[in-house]
């Protein structure tokens, strides 16, 4: 069955599954202890470090190991807020950053600080120039800016040698998350700490990196203890560890090749998919991007519905869509983009995918999204090119303006509902969607951008939100 979630967690590594074997029979002992068990121990956990600051780009008294990568993200922020107090107390992250930098910028708003958020454009990508502002403008001191190297969601590289500059000219750290690229090559440029997670690349899972470059000021939160120089409290799981170490070094060395292979992959469903699948948006950057990801969305489809139909052909892939999620809100990451999240889908291809199984996913995805299509009511594309070419007496006068009653309703089930009527006004004419899914807010502009309709914008109803349409085609 075809994985294609490694944004997710990637594949063990075969390196990583020798190393973790063969730690389990050498590295059980506390490196901490002097006698010969400990001295082993503590000659493996120095080679793993020593190799994973070598992948990472710094030395290896400044690297540490922490038990995940969102527990080196949440040490690291806090880290470098309290010991840069005296600085300021804001936090400057981008709008698309992972949801363990949000949290901790959250966690920063409670205890009294303050966070200001950096828009991206439609492709995911943020401007330096915005991040100098948000440096510049800051109405208080900054004491950290955070940057993901790339997005892992829609595959987006980040500009962050030049987000770098920008604030070591104001003196500020950058924290950079190179969870989705480590596993692809250092992240350049003059970053002052920078975190990762093992799983991601190909490593075991609960396994994070913490970098912290020497002079950067950081003050660990309470309880510590005197394991990794205070900054990650508790035993270390060495088997674990020598295993990601190993893992990462073999990864990076296989990276150029790989990556060029699995480009031209990406680049195949990039280009087939909207020619396969009518009514398709492929969102991120086109060029500055991961060379493994790609993540399209399809009109009028459930994402929830569509994975299930992909995994029973035998496909694992994930989504953004607002309806594969507990919480009804469309994903952060395709919010701040301003691009369509219903029938969201995430294809991140791991290392050594085939090109027969992309073959393969290219012929299932139509007749899955169609059956998806049909099983909601969405229209077809005849029809609705038939509702938006009638020409004036083919039928009787409609009414300039047609109010949709969507409440209660969830994605994608409020843009069908508009996509439906719309060729029953005349050009010119209003649509009004009522609607209390948050997905809506999203998903309706998005559809005109699409469909070539103006969309008005929305005001508050009685109940929910009421979107307004103008039909221009």
């Amino acid at each position: 069955m075809p994985y294609f979630d490694a944004a997710s967690s990637a594949p063990l590594h075969p390196v990583a599954r020798q190393a973790l074997l063969a730690a389990l029979d050498e590295g059980w002992a506390d490196p901490a202890r002097l006698y010969r068990e400990g001295r082993r121990a503590r000659l493996l956990l120095d080679a793993a470090r020593e190799a994973a600051a070598e992948a990472v780009g710094c030395r290896p008294d400044e690297l540490v190991f922490t038990p995940s990568g969102t527990r080196a993200v949440h040490d690291g922020i806090a880290g470098a807020l309290a010991g840069r107090r005296r600085a300021g107390r804001r936090l400057i992250v981008s709008a698309v950053e992972h949801s363990s930098v949000l949290h901790a910028a959250d966690a920063h708003e409670a205890d009294g600080g303050t966070v200001t958020e950096v828009p991206v454009d439609r492709t995911g990508r943020v401007a330096p120039d915005a991040y100098a502002a948000a440096l510049r403008e800051a109405p208080d001191g900054v004491a950290l800016a955070c940057l993901q190297s790339a997005n892992h969601e829609v595959g987006t590289v980040q500009p962050t040698t030049e987000v770098a500059e920008e604030c070591a000219a104001a003196d500020v750290p950058l924290l950079v998350d190179a969870a989705q690229s480590l596993g692809w090559g250092r992240t350049e440029g003059n970053w002052s700490l920078l975190t990762a997670s093992a799983h991601k690349w190909g490593g075991p899972a609960g396994v994070g990196l913490l970098a912290v470059r020497k002079g950067v000021r950081f003050r660990t939160a309470p309880p510590a203890d005197e394991r990794e120089s205070g900054r990650s409290p508790g035993f270390e799981n060495l088997p674990a560890i020598v295993a990601a170490a190993a893992s990462l070094r073999a990864v990076q060395a296989e990276a150029t090749a790989e990556a060029e292979r699995l480009r031209g992959l990406v680049d195949r469903i990039r280009a087939r998919v909207p020619e396969l699948v009518p009514e398709v948006e492929v969102v991120g950057d086109p060029e500055r991007r991961l060379p493994h990801l790609v993540t399209f969305s399809c009109l009028y489809v459930d994402g929830e519905a569509l994975l299930h139909e992909l995994d029973r052909a035998e496909f694992s892939v994930s989504s953004g869509s607002s309806c594969t999620s507990s919480t009804l809100t469309p994903s952060h990451v395709l919010r701040a983009m301003g691009v369509l999240s219903e029938g969201n889908v995430r294809v991140s291809l791991p290392r050594g995918t085939a090109g027969a199984e992309v073959d393969r996913f290219l012929e299932v995805l139509p007749g899955v999204v169609a059956r998806v299509r049909d099983r909601l009511g969405a229209p077809r594309r005849a029809e609705a090119a038939a509702g938006r070419d009638r020409g004036p007496g083919s039928e009787p006068e409609p009414e300039p303006e047609l109010v949709v009653d969507s409440l209660g309703k969830r994605c994608p089930i409020p843009v069908i509902e508009l996509a439906k009527v719309i060729g029953e006004v005349p050009v010119g004419g209003v649509v009004t969607v009522l609607s209390d899914d948050e997905a809506a807010r999203l998903d309706i502009p998005a559809w005109c951008e699409m469909r070539g309709q103006t969309y008005v914008g929305e005001r508050a109803a009685e109940r929910g939100v009421a979107y307004r349409v103008r039909r221009r085609a």
